[in-house]
């Protein structure tokens, strides 16, 4: 582990993201078939995860543009995915970010079979009504 921590973000975000993409991958195709299956390793889809919320634009320094956040992990290391949205809550970019102690990395997605599954996912949450409430929240 020591090592891996001598190592940039930059140079560590492309497998963690990888790693989270297959557990993602795995998680939700159950999900689909049964809401209450549980893997043995990571959980169910629904419980994975630490939280998802929106952060206003201006929320960090240099923030100009609002964004949907699942957080997954926190600390030292932490990662996150971020959604941005338009006006009616469509899916325009999302980046997957590796932090650890004042570094940081992301990739960026913006098309492709990772990409159309968040979307998936992000539709299934626009569904049930969740982003927005998230978006109230942050304005009162």
């Amino acid at each position: 582990m020591s090592a891996d921590r001598n190592r940039t973000c930059k140079e560590r975000v492309g497998e963690h993201y990888s790693r989270r993409m297959e557990v993602i991958q795995r998680l939700w195709a159950l999900w689909q078939k049964d809401d209450e299956t549980h893997d043995e390793e990571d959980g169910n889809f629904n419980e994975y995860g630490l939280s998802w919320d929106y952060i206003p634009a201006g929320t960090f320094e240099k923030q100009r543009r609002g964004y949907f956040r699942w957080q997954l992990s926190w600390g030292g290391p932490s990662d996150e995915f971020r959604f941005f949205v338009d006006e009616q809550l469509k899916v325009c970019r999302i980046e997957y970010w590796f932090m650890d102690w004042f570094d940081g990395a992301r990739r960026v997605l913006r098309r492709g079979r990772d990409f159309d599954l968040l979307c998936e996912i992000w539709a299934d949450l626009l569904e049930w009504g969740s982003p927005q409430q998230w978006m109230k929240a942050t304005q009162t």
